[in-house]
This record gives C-alpha cells, structure tokens and sequence, in this order.
C-alpha cells in the first residue's frame, strides 16, 4: 500500500513538476491522435451522410459491414498495417514504418468505421426530416450531403468525440507500427505499458494522469462548443 501511495505522490509530482519527458510524450500522443481523428473525420462523416441519403441495392450490407468494422481488433488492424509498410511489403519504399506517420494511419482505420457508422445513424433521422424538403428543391446529391453536415454538425461532434476516446488510449496497434521508440513514436499508452513493466509505476501514474486529463479536456471542450453553438441559435 506504502509503494501506491509513494507512487501517486511521485505521478503527481511529475505532472505538476511539468516533467519534460512526460509532456514531450503526452504531445506526441496528442499530435498522433488528432491528425487521426480528423483524416477519419474527413473520411468517415460524408460517408455517413452519405450512406443516409443514397438508397443502393447492397446498402444494408454496406451498412452492417460497416458496423462490424466498428469492433476490428486493433492488434489485427497494427499487423496488417504493418505486413503493408514492411520493407518486404507494398508500401515498404516509403519507409514509414515506425514513425508517427504509421501509428497515423493504424488508428485512422481503426477510428473511420466507428465515426462512419456513428455519422450515419445520426444523420439517417435528420434525412427522414429533410428529405422532402431537399427532394423539392431540387438539390444535387452533393448538396443533400452537404445540407445534413451542416444542419447536422453538433451531434456529429459525437462521432469525432468517439473516435478520440478510441484513438487516444490505443496500444496494441501504435505499438506495433510505431515501435514504442523514445523521443519518436512513445506515446502515452505505450509508455504507459512500458513503464509499468519495468515497474516505474510513479511515470506510469504520472503518465496515466496526463492521459485522463487530455480525454476530459477533450470532452469538456466539446460540450462547451456544442452548447456555445446551441445558446447562439436562440
């Protein structure tokens, strides 16, 4: 119990402290996740909105593929991922193995199903109330896209939101892709991982602080904008 407590005194000591180490690695971790939250936002909300107003022949299985893709296993999605950008491999030529750039692109396919899927059920019932709206207008499918986007854009805050939680305390596939290389791709699951192995449980609590922070300054941030955005409608 005396080795916890030591422990959660020196975690804390080293987040208020401003530890360089620790912020050098909470930045990465920062850095990693949003580029990937905002590529698979870029990718999976269209897609969303899109799946919402086209009607195609194989759009139920499009969508429950979709869905299903939402629990891939992150360690299979860091193999793949891997095997792809291996020197042996596809994509080996452009050497982005072990770098922040690979841990970009494992959590980019893990992230997008789940913004997609998200995106799609909740623009699905805004389509059910525009539709006819848009359908007498006239508009281009674009448009329709577009107009659920934006119409649409505090709920899809959601759906980036859950992509964060996602990506920010993923491990298994950054580890693989990234290597876990200090001051280049350790990030806070990671060295979360390592620390706690070697049993330096002060940076790893310290470590895990700084991980918890940044998820509910995330979702504070969020809220604050979705109710900044809903109070200067009225």
């Amino acid at each position: 119990m005396g080795k916890i407590a030591d422990g959660l005194v020196q975690g804390l000591w080293l987040v208020f402290s401003l530890d360089a180490d620790l912020y050098e690695i909470a930045a990465r971790s920062l850095q990693v996740t949003v580029t990937s939250v905002l590529i698979a936002s870029a990718i999976g909300l269209p897609f969303g909105a899109w799946l919402a107003v086209n009607r195609f022949r194989w759009r139920r299985n499009v969508i429950a593929l979709l869905n299903a893709l939402m629990g891939l296993p992150p360690v299979a999605v860091g193999l793949i991922v891997y095997l792809l950008l291996s020197r042996s491999g596809p994509f080996g030529v452009l050497d982005l193995l072990f770098k922040p750039t690979a841990m970009i692109i494992a959590q980019v396919v893990i992230i997008t199903p789940l913004i997609a899927s998200i995106a799609h059920q909740t623009l699905r019932e805004l389509w059910a109330e525009y539709h006819d709206l848009l359908i007498s207008l006239n508009t281009t499918r674009w448009q329709r896209i577009t107009a659920l986007l934006w119409d649409g854009r505090r709920m899809l805050l959601t759906a980036a939101l859950a992509g964060f939680g996602r990506g920010i305390g993923e491990v298994g596939a950054i580890m693989i892709v990234g290597g876990n290389i200090d001051h280049v791709t350790r990030v806070l699951t990671t060295a979360i991982a390592l620390e706690t192995g070697k049993g330096d449980f002060a940076l790893a609590l310290g470590l895990g602080f700084v991980l918890i922070a940044l998820a509910i300054a995330v979702n504070l941030t969020i809220h604050t904008i979705s109710h900044t955005e809903r109070a200067s409608q009225w």
